[in-house]
């Protein structure tokens, strides 16, 4: 993987030599905050001049460095070149000169990457971007509701699919509950499982647990209404077999409701309108919280 992005890096530089960097100035008493549209894979500075860690999935901070001295001045000049900085994401690169400035309120502190700086590459085992997986989420998240048919109530509970999309190589699946008790629900966890339609004893049954690679909602607990979006990897099955959707309480009574997905619901998919992100930012928030 490292040998895959270090060739990348070194193509990506070669083609930057016609095209002049982007700048970003910055400031010994101001700490710079690198925001991209995407996960960071890899992060190159290429000068000594310049130190900073990636601090998040898709932040990097960076700072002039100092040696520390007795008299304690800065010893660069205005407009000063201190060196590159290099932002590899899951499928977007991003180069920067790093610019020295004697005012500190000219600095960045908070530095947004446009997908106009960025110049895409191909990374095979990237099919889809966080960033935009989230967007895409979001979009799901505010559409309206189109199924019907699948439905579940227990317990006081009801839970419904609102919509299935297709999207790329993933399914976004968006759910509701419905708390009708006067008890609040704590979300202890969400289980996905592909299992035999007909139940069987144990001993014949061949139940396949599920990942799903991104949620939208965090949030663990809530008083009557909740609505997530999960991303599962593409995935057909015979008919014989059933998503299951299973949600579980963290309380003794230990309230628990499943969503029951055939063949048939996952065929009838939608595809995803384009419309639906025209209004969704590049920055989204990358989950809800509370």
């Amino acid at each position: 993987m490292n040998t895959k992005i270090l060739l990348v890096v070194f193509a990506f530089l070669c083609a930057c030599k016609v095209t002049a960097n982007e700048k970003i100035y910055v400031n010994l008493e101001v700490t710079t905050h690198i925001l991209m549209p995407e996960n960071i894979k890899m992060v190159d500075i290429s000068t000594p001049k310049v130190i900073g860690n990636q601090c998040a999935d898709n932040i990097v901070r960076i700072k002039p460095f100092q040696e520390v001295d007795s008299t304690n001045t800065c010893t660069y000049a205005e407009n000063e070149l201190l060196g590159t900085l290099t932002l590899i994401g899951e499928r977007r690169i991003a180069q920067y000169d790093i610019v020295y400035t004697l005012t500190p309120q000219m600095a960045a502190s908070i530095y947004r990457v446009p997908y106009s700086e960025t110049q895409s590459y191909i990374n095979p085992e990237v099919t889809m971007p966080m960033a935009e997986m989230a967007r895409y989420a979001w979009a799901v998240y505010g559409s309206n509701r189109k199924y019907n048919q699948v439905v579940s109530k227990a317990h006081g509970m009801k839970a419904v699919v609102n919509n299935i999309y297709s999207i790329g190589d993933y399914f976004f699946m968006d759910y509701s509950l419905q708390n009708k008790t006067k008890i609040a629900y704590d979300i202890e966890e969400l289980r996905v499982k592909l299992a035999d339609k007909k139940e069987t004893k144990a001993t014949n049954s061949q139940t396949i647990e599920l990942t799903p690679v991104y949620s939208l909602n965090h949030v663990k607990k809530f008083k009557k209404h909740y609505r997530n979006v999960l991303v599962l990897p593409k995935l057909t099955f015979p008919e014989d077999k059933v998503l299951r959707l299973e949600i579980s309480e963290n309380q003794i009574s230990g309230r628990v409701i499943t969503l029951v997905i055939e063949y048939e619901d996952i065929l009838n998919a939608d595809g995803f309108d384009a419309n639906l992100m025209k209004h969704t930012p590049y920055y989204p928030y990358y989950y809800i919280s509370d």
